[in-house]
């Protein structure tokens, strides 16, 4: 298995896949409307892809948001997405992802990577605990849906 960052020679392949995670997430599928997210995001820079791959091709992907700790006074990412390919599961990409996506976060400075996840995804709630991370007991989270 090989990581890498994510370029827009990878478009077709991280659109399919981030395809697959929002129909995961109950979204209806939207190939064209994941390859022009995407596409928007690798050109802007608003955000950090990585790709875990084998033989066969790209098999997952964890996209980082940047953000920023006030408190901290330093940079944060947020793990907003993380999927791996079914046919792929219980190999260890989402494990090598998420050391991917430590490594990077420790290499740019960052304060911490904070995520959410659904309260029934008991395979990928295991995984992060089993990685280090914790659910916040401090602070709420709230949204405003628009």
């Amino acid at each position: 298995m090989n990581i890498k960052k994510a370029t827009l020679s990878d478009l077709e392949s991280i659109a399919h896949l981030f395809n697959e995670y929002r129909i995961f997430y109950k979204r209806p599928s939207n190939t064209e409307g994941a390859k022009t997210f995407i596409q928007e995001r690798l050109t802007t820079g608003d955000s950090v892809i990585f790709l875990a791959g084998d033989d066969q091709g790209v098999i997952g992907f964890t996209q980082l948001y940047p953000t920023f700790t006030s408190i901290g006074m330093k940079r944060a990412w947020i793990l907003n997405d993380l999927y791996v390919s079914e046919d792929a599961r219980g190999a260890g990409v989402g494990q090598a992802l998420l050391h991917k996506a430590r490594t990077f976060a420790r290499e740019t400075g960052a304060a911490s990577i904070c995520l959410s996840t659904a309260p029934d995804n008991d395979v990928a709630r295991r995984l992060y605990e089993k990685n280090g991370y914790r659910q916040d007991q401090i602070f709420l989270h709230y949204e405003l849906e628009l």
